[in-house]
C-alpha cells in the first residue's frame, strides 16, 4: 500500500488506498459468489426499473402512493449500486484495493441512499395513514407540493448526515494495517482502523444512529397504530380487508428493512466476527432491495395490472416491428 506521511502537520498519516477483503478469500468460492451477486444485482435493477416504468407510464398510478413507490425503487437501485458493482469488480479482478477517495465517496453515497430509504419508508407510512384515516381529504392533504417537499426534506437530512459522517472520517489518521474485513467501505469498519482518537466519531455515530433510526421508526409505529384503530372501526370484513391491503405491501417492506438492519446491529453487538457482520449486511444492502419489487408486484393489484399492460404493449409493438 502507498502512504503519504505529512510530518509537518502533526505526523498525520494520509492513505492512498484501502483493501476490501470481501466475503471470502477462498479461490474456489469466487466464481460462485460472482455469479450469485451478479444475478441478484441484475434482478434488483430490472425489478425496480419495471416498477418505475409501470408507475410512469400508467396514468392510473399517478397518485402519491405510487409516486413514493417509484422513488423508493430508484433509491434501491442507487443504494445497491454503491456496493455491488465494486464487489463484483474485486471478485473478477482479484484486486482488493479501493482508493481513499473512492472509499469515502462510496461511504457517502451508501449513507445517503440508506438514510433516504429509511425516511421514505416513514413518508410512505404517513401517506397510508392519511389514505386510511382521512380518505375524504387524501388528495387535498397529499397534494403534489407536500409530496415533493417531503421527498426534498428526506433527501436534505440524509445528505447532511452523510456529509457530517464523511467529514468526521476525513479528520482521522490511520494505522498501517488498512484491510477492511467487509465488501464495502462501512462507516464503523473505517473508524475502527483509525490510530487517532475516535471517541468523538463514535459519539456522533451512536447519536445519529439512535436519532435517525428511532425517529422514523417511531413515526411509522405511530402511523400504523392509528391505521389499526381505523381499520378496527370499519364494520364490514370486506372493508377491513380492502383497507389492510392498501398498506400490506408497505408494511412488509418496513418489516424486512428494519428486521434485517436490526439483525446487522445485533450480530455486531453479540459477536466480534467481522465476516459475520459482512454476511449479515448483505440482507439489507442486497437482499432487501431485490425483494421489494416482488413484494409490491405480488401484493398490489394495481401494480400487477400496470405491469401486464406494459408487457402487452411492449409485446404488441415488438410483433408489429
Amino acid at each position: 500500500m502507498n502512504y503519504l506521511h505529512l510530518m509537518d502537520s502533526g505526523n498525520i498519516t494520509r492513505v492512498s488506498e484501502f483493501h476490501l477483503l470481501g466475503l471470502s478469500e477462498e479461490p474456489e468460492l469466487q466464481p460462485l459468489l460472482f455469479g450469485l451477486f451478479l444475478c441478484m444485482y441484475l434482478i434488483t435493477v430490472l425489478g425496480n426499473l419495471l416498477i418505475i416504468l409501470a408507475v410512469s407510464l400508467d396514468s392510473h398510478l399517478h397518485m402519491p402512493m405510487y409516486f413514493f413507490l417509484s422513488n423508493l425503487s430508484l433509491i434501491d437501485i442507487c443504494f445497491t449500486s454503491t456496493t455491488v458493482p465494486k464487489m463484483l469488480l474485486i471478485i473478477q479482478t482479484q484486486s482488493k484495493a479501493i482508493t481513499y477517495a473512492g472509499c469515502i465517496t462510496q461511504m457517502y453515497f451508501f449513507l445517503l441512499f440508506g438514510g433516504w430509504d429509511n425516511f421514505l419508508l416513514t413518508v410512505m407510512a404517513y401517506d397510508r395513514y392519511v389514505a386510511i384515516c382521512h380518505p375524504l381529504h387524501y388528495m387535498v392533504i397529499m397534494n403534489p407540493r407536500l409530496c415533493g417537499l417531503l421527498l426534498l426534506v428526506s433527501w436534505i437530512i440524509s445528505a447532511l448526515n452523510s456529509l457530517l459522517q464523511c467529514l468526521m472520517v476525513l479528520k482521522l489518521s490511520f494505522c498501517p494495517d488498512l484491510e477492511i474485513p467487509h465488501f464495502f467501505c462501512e462507516l464503523n469498519q473505517i473508524t475502527q482502523l483509525a490510530c487517532s482518537d475516535t471517541f468523538l466519531n463514535n459519539i456522533v455515530i451512536y447519536f445519529i444512529t439512535v436519532l435517525l433510526g428511532s425517529g422514523p421508526l417511531a413515526g411509522i409505529l405511530y402511523s400504523y397504530s392509528k391505521i389499526v384503530s381505523s381499520i378496527r372501526a370499519i364494520p364490514s370484513a370486506q372493508g377491513k380487508d380492502k383497507a389492510f391491503s392498501t398498506c400490506a405491501s408497505h408494511l412488509s417492506v418496513v418489516l424486512l428493512f428494519y428486521c434485517t438492519s436490526l439483525g446487522v446491529y445485533l450480530t455486531s453487538a453479540v459477536t466480534d466476527s467481522s465476516q459475520s457482520s459482512a454476511i449479515t449486511s448483505l440482507l439489507y444492502t442486497v437482499v432487501t432491495p431485490m425483494l421489494n419489487p416482488f413484494i409490491y408486484s405480488l401484493r398490489n393489484k394495481d401494480i400487477k395490472r400496470a405491469l401486464k399492460r406494459f408487457f402487452v404493449v411492449a409485446g404488441t409493438q415488438g410483433t408489429i416491428t
